[in-house]
């Protein structure tokens, strides 16, 4: 007779489970006493804790999970202190070194695109805008699931870290230099006006067009407005894109993410969100972080040999 395997539920150890739960009430806590705690929070930490506890296989999935949730949190966590009283917000001269490489010339004057864009858009293009800002995070993390649930953990591991790599590489670029995006030349001229609320910009056309407040709501979150450089909206897919490449994913696939990745950078300028140097900055920004990673830290043997035993707790 074939021996059957145990798959009767199995608790996490008394110390993981102290671990847990202490670091997920401190998490709470703390984003309550100092940032902001909104039903959202609650929502993940409760998802994060019922795939941790469900099942073992959830809980692998969980742990997999955490340079997703660490990115989170850290781009939340930015309301603690403000990039624009650690620098100067760069408003003028951004927008200035824009007219001046990529100025289009409209009735003898010299327009940023995106000041270009926000006079000559069209509803076909307005969609197709809306639809390419919903992919950027979505799409990246739906694509390191499907790694991990591939079974292909190694690609999973480097991906999604070098995914929180460069988002950490990004936000140190907000603090070093901050900077507003284009809409804000557009609606406040070059004066910085501090607590300024988010904008949707050109993505209002989106919302108008299916009759829902969908990036309303996001930006109506926008954790710093002074955060335009690098774009790390324009690092997203390309790293996502690199990876399926790098991991042999079917061609049709990295078609479709290379697709997505040339409609976000133009969503970016077109709906005013970014100028064409961010966009360039925060696609050489995925490159570095994807250099810097896989040429130089993987060669550090600590480092990599941390890799390795976390590829162990999320297979075993």
């Amino acid at each position: 007779m074939a021996s059957t395997k145990n798959t009767h539920w199995q608790a996490p150890g008394r110390v993981e489970t102290i671990v847990e739960l202490s670091l997920s009430i401190l998490y709470l806590l703390f984003q309550g006493l100092f940032v902001d705690i909104t039903p959202l929070h609650l929502l993940i930490v409760g998802l994060f804790n019922l795939l941790f506890f469900a099942h073992q296989s959830t809980r692998k999935l969980a742990i997999a999970l955490l340079p997703f949730v660490a990115f989170g949190v850290s781009y939340d966590w930015m309301r603690l202190y403000p990039n624009y009283k650690v620098n100067p917000i760069d408003i003028r001269g951004l927008y200035e070194a824009e007219a001046s490489l990529f100025g289009i010339t409209n009735g003898g004057t010299t327009l940023t695109p995106c000041e270009f864009f926000n006079i000559h858009h069209a509803p076909f293009a307005d969609l197709m805008a809306g639809i390419f800002y919903l992919c950027w995070v979505p799409v990246p993390i739906a694509f390191g699931i499907w790694l991990y649930l591939k079974k292909d953990y190694k690609t999973y591991l480097h991906f999604s870290i070098v995914f929180l790599f460069v988002n950490l590489i990004g936000f140190c670029g907000y603090y070093i230099h901050p900077a507003a995006p284009p809409w804000y030349a557009i609606n406040y001229g070059f004066e910085p006006i501090f607590n300024t609320p988010g904008n949707v910009a050109g993505l209002g056309r989106f919302d108008e067009l299916v009759g829902l407040p969908i990036f309303a709501n996001i930006y109506n979150g926008n954790a710093n407005i002074f955060a335009a450089v690098p774009s790390l909206h324009a690092s997203y897919m390309l790293i996502t894109t690199i990876y399926a490449i790098m991991s042999h994913r079917s061609k049709l696939l990295i078609l479709l993410f290379a697709f997505i990745t040339l409609g976000i950078w133009w969503t970016a300028v077109y709906s005013c969100h970014h100028y064409v140097i961010d966009v360039l900055l925060g696609i050489g920004t995925a490159i570095l972080g994807i250099l810097i990673f896989e040429q130089l830290l993987m060669r550090i043997r600590p480092f990599s040999r941390f890799i390795n035993r976390y590829s162990e707790v999320i297979t075993q």
